[in-house]
């Protein structure tokens, strides 16, 4: 009888232990709470939890989108509640190439069991946006194999996509975007694009009205996650450098003397600033032009079409 009490009290112990503590990495699927089945989103959680304070990179797909962040939260080992603060979520209606962000906060449950242990919760919707931003329920599993500390304290430090457990498929992952030239209506990134101030990285000379854009990391792929305006205007929001371009066919407004496209970094990946390698083609010549930005600093690319002297064969 002895026996079977210590037996008990160990295991009671250790399950108390692991209660108090949710450092790991944490992956499952989250569904709007609206009974759509189609409107699935792919999470990935990565916790760094010392005492009440917690340090996350919350990562997610959704649709054809990929999108990273680095939050801040907070963890009650009494109630075994997890928060992490201010995370845009996109928007479950949002269009193709017209990202709407829902900026919410993740309130989990943390549950330990023999089996494992799981953190079920909602994402929800922060003030002012409770009616319009539906929850987005969740059930994330623990993975042991990636569970150890130092991994995740390394994976927060360097917030890197290739620290990611769940492995996308090729039907998964959107290798190359392009991007066709409307608006996108996202509040928090405009906003934060007004406040930063503008550098003029280079101009193109081009002889047509109309030239393509690609946008490529600079060096080393390292998560670098930008948002693109075109006189001023959004043309896509988070969208992550890579060796594969970020792709616009650009039509130029004959009123301006000069357009504009400016890179806006919604984050700096592992090395900053956030970099990239623009190329401008105008059907004759191909202007190459790095841009660098920062979370105060915006890169801005000056596109000026010649005049007919100028573009006249000599």
């Amino acid at each position: 009888m002895n026996r079977i009490r210590t037996l008990i009290l160990l295991l009671f112990l250790t399950l108390s232990g692991r209660a108090q503590d949710v450092n790991g990495y944490w992956y499952g699927s989250g569904n709007v709470e609206n009974g759509g089945s189609s409107n699935n989103y792919m999470f990935e959680v990565l916790l760094e939890q010392k005492g009440s304070s917690v340090k996350a990179v919350v990562n997610y797909y959704f649709k054809n989108t990929f999108r990273s962040f680095r939050i801040n939260g907070s963890f009650n080992a009494q109630s075994r509640q997890v928060q992490l603060y201010n995370i845009p979520v996109t928007y479950f209606a949002s269009p193709v190439n017209m990202e709407v962000d829902c900026p919410m906060d993740f309130v989990g449950q943390l549950r330990v069991s023999q089996l494992g242990s799981n953190i079920k919760g909602s994402f929800l919707g922060r003030k002012g946006y409770q009616n319009t931003c539906p929850p987005v329920s969740f059930d994330l599993k623990q993975n042991k194999d990636a569970g150890n500390r130092d991994s995740v304290i390394a994976a927060i430090a360097q917030f890197r996509e290739q620290h990611q457990f769940w492995t996308p498929t090729a039907y998964d992952t959107l290798v190359a975007v392009k991007v066709i030239q409307r608006p996108v209506v996202n509040y928090v990134v405009v906003n934060e694009f007004l406040k930063r101030q503008t550098d003029i990285a280079g101009q193109a000379d081009v002889a047509h009205d109309t030239v393509s854009v690609d946008f490529y990391d600079n060096g080393e792929v390292d998560g670098d996650s930008i948002s693109v305006f075109f006189n001023g205007k959004l043309l896509v929001a988070n969208q992550q450098l890579s060796t594969r371009s970020i792709h616009f066919d650009l039509v130029l407004d004959p009123n301006r003397e000069v357009n504009e496209i400016s890179m806006f970094a919604n984050n700096l990946g592992r090395y900053p600033p956030n970099t990239a390698l623009m190329v401008v083609w105008d059907g004759r010549k191909q202007h190459e032009i790095r841009l660098a930005s920062s979370m105060e600093r915006n890169a801005t690319v000056r596109i000026k079409k010649k005049r007919k002297a100028e573009t006249a064969p000599k």
